[in-house]
């Protein structure tokens, strides 16, 4: 096939499903149900696109608000950014950046940016593109604009280093980009990441803990339960509940379907106490599933064990580190490197106010949000 092509989960690409595309057909096929059920805090309605050889996760929202922030825009850039205030360092910029969080939040809604359609979304902190360059993007654009008329267009998770090819590409079929977030990154993990110190101290600790390695190649009767409670406990409870609720169905089918590739640490008992979920395309590796037993002393180092335990396995399969965001201290004393990442937003099918209102966000993200995260750090 040559011409895009949107279809529902269960009904496939016209043609068949191309040779290749296994994980992402078991992936867009688990939503036909709805996203709920994979993704608690998450209401979108998921469809496939077809280009080619390759086949897309889309998921379109009519303007829901307060869900997961891996869809909409208003949660990414007004509520999680307020909800990071009391998280990260922001020094004296704190007050400033909350009222600017709340004012572009009421410019969001006005302009409906939250009725969007997002392109190449697998609902993760992190979407990998796989090492598509931008083939189809018009024809898919187009497709887009014309069966979502009042929607905005968006690709997520952009950035240079892993995508060059494709930034070119949005940049010259006229899509804005936007800066979402400092996300850390490591080249070459023997060079970067294995002679560091803290390394060095990771690796120490994995000689000297209790817990025992698993690689997880299969999950034992309550496995996926655990995973999704100690992802939560980190993620939900002590980061912000505006962040993916993977539910155990979720995580089942990740691992049924081969999305992810999970490992963890086991206790005395057989008890997982800790846990990595890592998503692997075009030889880039993320970890959008992390999680462990915070009830647990500091001391036994979980943490520093998992980021360790998704490093090793970058390293065993030649790819590249992509750390996401957050912990810049720890992910840059082990030698990561910050990169800005972008959303990509196409408006030109909409009315010039709406157009307008996503301007000026870009202006304030370019004159404040990155001038912010290269001094603080974040």
């Amino acid at each position: 096939m040559s011409a895009a092509a949107l279809f529902e989960p269960l009904d496939g690409p016209p043609g068949g499903w191309p040779a290749g595309c296994a994980r992402e057909r078991g992936y867009i096929e688990a939503f036909a149900a709805g996203s709920p059920p994979m993704i608690a805090n998450l209401r979108t309605q998921v469809l496939g696109m077809a280009h080619g050889e390759r086949v897309f996760p889309v998921t379109v929202n009519a303007a829901e608000y307060g869900d997961a922030y891996v869809c909409l825009p208003h949660t990414a850039y007004a509520l999680y950014a307020k909800a990071e205030l009391g998280i990260v360092d922001a020094g004296a910029w704190t007050p400033a950046l909350g009222l600017l969080a709340d004012a572009a939040g009421g410019v969001m809604r006005a302009a409906a940016l939250n009725r969007i359609v997002n392109l190449g979304n697998w609902m993760l902190s992190t979407n990998l593109h796989g090492g598509w360059a931008g083939e189809g993007l018009a024809d898919m654009r187009r497709l887009l604009a014309e069966r979502f008329p009042s929607h905005f267009l968006c690709i997520r998770s952009i950035n240079g280093w892993s995508d060059p090819a494709l930034l070119d590409a949005v940049r010259a079929d006229g899509w804005m980009l936007l800066p979402s977030r400092q996300i850390w990154v490591t080249d070459d993990l023997a060079h970067d990441w294995r002679p560091r110190r803290d390394t060095r101290r990771d690796f120490a600790l994995l000689r000297a803990t209790c817990y025992r390695a698993d690689d997880l190649e299969a999950l034992r009767p309550g496995d996926a339960e655990r995973i999704a409670a100690l992802y939560g406990m980190l993620y939900l409870g002590r980061y912000s509940g505006l962040n993916p609720a993977f539910t155990p169905a979720y995580i089942a089918m990740t691992h049924r379907e081969k999305v992810f590739r999970y490992a963890g640490f086991r206790d005395h008992h057989g008890a997982l106490a800790a846990v990595v979920g890592c998503f692997v395309r075009g030889g880039i590796l993320t970890t959008p599933i992390v999680g462990y037993d915070t009830a647990r002393p500091a001391a036994e180092g979980l943490y520093r064990l998992c980021s360790l335990q998704l490093a090793l396995i970058a390293e065993a399969m030649g790819a590249r580190l992509n750390g996401s965001a957050g912990a810049a201290s720890f992910k840059r004393n082990r030698g990561a490197r910050p990169v800005v990442e972008y959303m990509a937003i196409h408006a030109g099918h909409l009315s010039a106010p709406r157009r307008a209102v996503l301007a000026g966000v870009r202006r304030v993200l370019e004159d404040v949000a990155v001038p912010l995260m290269a001094e603080r750090g974040l």
